[in-house]
């Protein structure tokens, strides 16, 4: 048997076990979100979830970054699928979820840091946080209509993680979460002849998930 016709073997089995791994996460989620005002579409979720994984999974397998890596996409998939759809829905991102991955994501970015990761990457995260936390705050301060406490709260999160990547994560996190949210002002627009009430945490949590999921570990970007 060839070397890919062994990976496609033992892919198969783990990218659904990842699949059915995320889907399982939805419920618990959705729970919290409803308990807070903020109810989401299990099966929806359920199913973005389902696909969040397999990616995170398949970029793995392809040796995309080092497995050490794997928790942080796998943490944030579970975050930002439902919070995206309770902002998307309700125009809130509630503490339940955005105050709740604070330690969550300092352990699994510890983790990765002793795992392989160095204390360059903690280092870089904890200052990613409090550069793209501060940034967001002080938009938030000074245009209050423009960007919500949520999207503050959110950001200090995301922030660790894109400076985790490395440094230029974070201008391109920046940047791909405003054009998103453009996008899906425009889209709001089109269906209703202006855009009520446009979220940036979608943006934001989708940018932050591809910086996650996309970097290459040969990139220098995430060290292998």
């Amino acid at each position: 048997m060839s070397r890919g016709s062994v990976d496609h073997v033992y892919c198969g089995p783990l990218l659904l076990l990842f699949a059915v791994a995320g889907a399982a996460t939805a419920p618990a989620t959705a729970a919290l979100l409803r308990r807070a005002g903020a109810p989401i579409a299990v099966p929806l979720a359920a199913g973005l979830l389902a696909l969040g994984f397999g990616v995170v999974c398949w970029r793995w397998q392809s040796g995309g970054w080092p497995g050490w890596w794997l928790p942080v996409p796998c943490l944030l998939t579970v975050l930002a699928v439902p919070l995206a759809l309770a902002d998307l829905r309700h125009l809130r991102l509630p503490d339940v979820l955005t105050l709740s991955a604070y330690p969550a994501f300092a352990a699994v970015i510890a983790t990765a840091a002793a795992a392989g990761g160095g204390p360059a990457l903690a280092g870089r995260a904890l200052a990613g946080s409090a550069v793209f936390g501060g940034a967001h705050a002080l938009i938030h301060l000074r245009a209050p209509g423009s960007l919500g406490a949520g999207d503050v709260k959110l950001s200090g999160v995301l922030g660790a993680v894109l400076a985790a990547v490395g440094w230029p994560a974070v201008l391109l996190g920046a940047v791909v979460a405003a054009l998103l949210s453009v996008a899906l002002a425009m889209c709001r627009r089109s269906a209703h002849g202006r855009a009520p009430g446009v979220p940036h945490g979608p943006g934001l949590l989708a940018a932050a998930w591809l910086c996650a999921v996309l970097p290459s570990a040969g990139s220098g970007v995430i060290p292998g």
